[in-house]
């Protein structure tokens, strides 16, 4: 079967980390008999400095007549000095809400093989740790009504920004978390603020009425965010799934990431209507390593896994490079920020080559 893959290598080291999830796709399709026609456009930096915007409407047409998206990383400090409507990362803004993907999966997991690196006791972590937070794209504060404008003259300049949800942007992100929990563990940490924040009480609500009507056999609970911020670290093998608003979806999952001990493991999926999503890793551009082969790639190549699982219904092909990936670790090989300083490694290239000859 042929499938239609846009494919935005972006900046930094977004170009070779995507070259090695390509080389990874194509064994696959190679293996399993699957054609996969790859379109590559640009957006974030590189769209800037060829187009002047950083998400060109070529882009986003090729990504609507795509079956998928897959997105390297964007933006990097050659940008910093742009105006924030026009700095790179606002091409992530636009891809989520043109393309409807107001769903953020991502996994936070401890490899065996690679315990050792996360900063956690071992007491802690001990027996694996796999984490799923589900987290809201395209709502809150920021996507709301924000201004900046002249205050008193003893405040000086005002700034503020809204958080805003609605019943139906709650109910549509919480759907997808106990339904991903029924397929995992069966449990659901419901995060917010509702001790301080409206937006918050109707989402514990719309939560709470969601699982009581359709999902009574998912063990619910609820937690505010500054607890969950201390008790991903503090115990963390007590959640399943998690779900949350966009900004604590952006601040715990970074915080999750860590805790596995390298954020370079990691992919995500963004979830619209249907199947369609785009998958990224979730680290960013790196710019002060790009070009010089030793980025890991795995989570990119990950990342093309979960596509293939979640928006191609391809889960024996995605199992495939989940146990190649497995597989090159327990041969003991490592990327350059898997190892101590001094230690070897396998460069990008050799990464990705490895990985693809193990499918």
């Amino acid at each position: 079967m042929n499938y239609k893959i846009a494919v935005i290598p972006g900046d930094g080291i977004g170009p070779e980390i995507m070259n090695e999830a390509l080389k990874v796709l194509d064994k696959v399709g190679e293996k399993y008999g699957h054609s996969f026609e790859c379109t590559k456009v640009l957006a974030g930096g590189a769209a800037i400095d060829a187009t002047g915007k950083s998400l060109p409407q070529e882009t986003l047409d090729v990504c609507k007549a795509s079956d998928a998206v897959m997105l390297g990383a964007v933006g990097g400090p050659k940008w910093d000095n742009l105006p924030g409507g026009e700095r790179p990362e606002r091409a992530l803004l636009g891809l989520r809400k043109e393309l409807g993907l107001y769903a953020n999966l991502r996994p936070a997991i401890v490899f065996d093989e690679l315990a050792d690196a996360s900063p956690l006791k071992p007491s802690i972590i001990d027996g694996g740790l796999d984490i799923l937070i589900v987290r809201e794209l395209t709502g809150g504060i920021y996507f709301g009504e924000r201004k900046t404008e002249p205050g008193t003259e003893e405040e000086g300049m005002v700034a503020w920004d809204v958080e805003k949800y609605s019943e139906m942007e709650v109910k549509r992100i919480a759907k997808i978390a106990f339904d991903m929990a029924a397929k995992r563990g069966g449990k659901v940490c419901s995060v917010d603020k509702a001790n301080v924040l409206d937006s918050s009480r109707l989402w514990r609500k719309t939560v709470a009425e969601m699982h009581a009507a359709d999902y009574p056999e998912i063990e619910l609970a609820n937690m505010y965010v500054d607890n969950a911020a201390m008790q991903l670290v503090r115990g963390p093998k007590q959640f399943d799934v998690i779900v949350t608003s966009n900004i604590f979806g952006d601040i715990l999952s970074d915080e999750a990431s860590q805790i596995t001990g390298s954020i370079g493991m990691l992919p995500s999926a963004s979830l619209g209507e249907g199947n369609f999503g785009m998958y990224e890793p979730i680290h960013g551009s790196a710019p002060d390593i790009a070009g010089q082969n030793i980025a890991n790639p795995i989570a990119t190549i990950l990342s093309v896994g979960m596509m293939l699982r979640y928006t191609l219904g391809l889960g024996e092909e995605a199992d495939a490079i989940e146990k190649a990936v497995n597989d090159f670790l327990k041969a003991g090989h490592r990327t350059a920020d898997l190892v101590a300083p001094g230690e070897e490694f396998k460069s990008t290239s050799e990464t990705g080559d490895l990985i693809a000859a193990l499918i």
